[in-house]
């Protein structure tokens, strides 16, 4: 090959390199929907901690709310899930797991699946004394959790876990 079919030849595999970057850009950019707003997120997070009607037609309207958390501050992450998981409210709870919700240790605590939560905990010893959305811990859910969180509250307790709450740095 010559040194002018060479520069052709890379000068028009640049343009369409650069043109081909762009389009592929512009079609991605076309199928992506637009972030949720922090405001709606920040409503189903809070009904998630008790106003089962506003939940259920919050998810009836914009069903990806399952997946999202608002950040309350400095990285205080929550969920609607976790919310009715750290005030005790298993309907909702419930509700979100079955409409297909991101399980947490702490709902399943609160709810008292032990069969499910003492493996974990076995596994990753260093997770009983983690911190929950608003630096709740395991204790305070399993307290919540009442009569199904009993056995569990016991269990924590034996491990060393003494603290409802941790500061969240």
């Amino acid at each position: 090959m010559n040194r002018k079919i060479f520069l052709k030849n890379v000068g028009i595999g640049t343009a369409l390199t650069l043109v081909g970057g762009k389009l592929i850009a512009q079609i991605g950019a076309q199928h992506e929907p637009p972030p949720l707003l922090i405001p709606l997120v920040k409503d189903f997070v809070i009904a998630g901690h008790g106003n089962f009607a506003k939940v259920k037609e919050m998810l009836q309207e914009t069903p990806n709310l399952i997946y999202t958390k608002f950040d309350w501050g400095n990285g205080d992450y929550e969920a609607a899930i976790e919310g009715a998981g750290h005030v005790g409210n298993k309907e909702i709870a419930n509700y979100l797991l079955e409409a297909g919700s991101r399980v947490t240790l702490y709902v399943l605590t609160m709810l008292g699946k032990t069969e499910l939560v003492k493996p974990v905990l076995e596994q990753y010893p260093a997770l009983i004394k983690a911190k929950g959305p608003h630096g709740f811990t395991l204790l305070h859910h399993a307290k919540v959790g009442g009569e199904d969180g009993k056995e569990l509250y016991a269990y924590l307790q034996k491990k060393g876990l003494k603290d409802d709450w941790i500061k969240l740095r």
